[in-house]
């Protein structure tokens, strides 16, 4: 039989979830960069700009949890982006812009940061 540590067990769930929220992340990605290329307007756009919205909605929600073990200041830092997320998403649906190279952007560094 094996034995594990409780500290092991918790450290493989985190880097299980950290891999879950990287996989997300890539598919939002890749939603996006298909929407630039087909335009803000098409389908894709739509579908991968709703799934942004809920991506983030999740991790916001998660964000504000108080058993959240992410510091303060970092927490704070996220949900500030995620906020400025969810406007530039209205932003495209409004037809205020079509540029989503930003999202894009912003949401490969922080795949990037859950490595």
């Amino acid at each position: 039989m094996f034995e594990f540590s409780y500290n092991e067990v918790i450290d493989d769930s985190r880097q299980v979830m950290r891999a879950r929220e990287r996989g997300a992340m890539d598919r939002v990605i890749d939603m996006l960069r298909t929407a630039r290329d087909r335009g803000a307007k098409s389908r894709e756009a739509i579908e991968g700009l709703y799934y942004l919205r809920r991506l983030w909605a999740i991790f916001l929600e998660d964000l504000r949890n108080p058993e959240n073990e992410l510091p303060e200041q970092l927490r704070a830092g996220i949900v500030s982006i995620g906020i400025w997320m969810n406007r530039e998403i209205d932003r495209v649906l409004s037809g205020q812009t079509n540029d989503l190279t930003p999202m894009i952007e912003i949401n490969e560094i922080i795949r990037d940061g859950l490595k």
